[in-house]
């Protein structure tokens, strides 16, 4: 995966700004950006599954939502539902991922699958492209006593934003693509 998401960096810095306008992007540089999207979506996936298992050190934990909270546009948010209750809350994404660190259960289990595009990048007026990935979240908490409390599946839409950029290597300037998970957005959740 590591090396998928290497390649894919050197793809998107070598490409140069030839390929690209403020209104399109080339079938090949799209394939490019949307592995590097969804690289970071399965990123998430697993920072959010460390930081949630109770097995995890405090101190690994908060290096991880650190790292977690880089995958972000500042002043993304995070919805959390509850089949026992029928608001949605909203957290800010650093507040997300601590309360699951703090979650009141002896265990807990979080998978992500079905992590795929639901919408296709639009432009936006500012040359940054939006799109949507929608996956599924099962979650499960345990006692004690290692049984079952709680189990719900959540269906959710993760805003990704897509900019072009610039940086200096070694005296020369060069365009990349650059990748940033928003708001997630909770569409449903029902019971598993």
């Amino acid at each position: 995966m590591r090396n998928l998401l290497a390649y894919t960096i050197v793809a998107l810095l070598l490409s140069g700004t030839t390929a690209w306008t403020q209104e399109h992007i080339s079938p090949e540089r799209k394939q490019a950006i949307d592995s590097l999207a969804l690289e970071k979506v399965r990123d998430l996936s697993k920072y959010i599954s460390l930081i949630g298992d109770k097995e995890t050190p405090f101190s690994e934990a908060t290096r991880v939502i650190d790292r977690a909270v880089e995958l972000f546009m500042e002043g993304s948010e995070v919805g959390v539902s509850s089949l026992y209750r029928p608001e949605i809350s909203y957290f800010p994404v650093k507040q997300y991922l601590e309360r699951l660190m703090r979650l009141n259960y002896s265990r807990v289990e979080i998978e992500w699958y079905k992590i795929e595009y639901v919408s296709d990048l639009e432009p936006q007026p500012d040359g940054t492209f939006v799109g949507v990935i929608t996956i599924f979240q099962r979650f499960s908490g345990y006692d004690q006593e290692g049984g079952l409390v709680y189990q719900d599946v959540t269906k959710k839409d993760i805003t990704v934003y897509v900019k072009r950029k610039e940086t200096q290597i070694a005296g020369r300037l060069i365009g990349f693509w650059d990748v940033m998970l928003g708001d997630i957005r909770v569409k449903e959740t029902t019971p598993r």
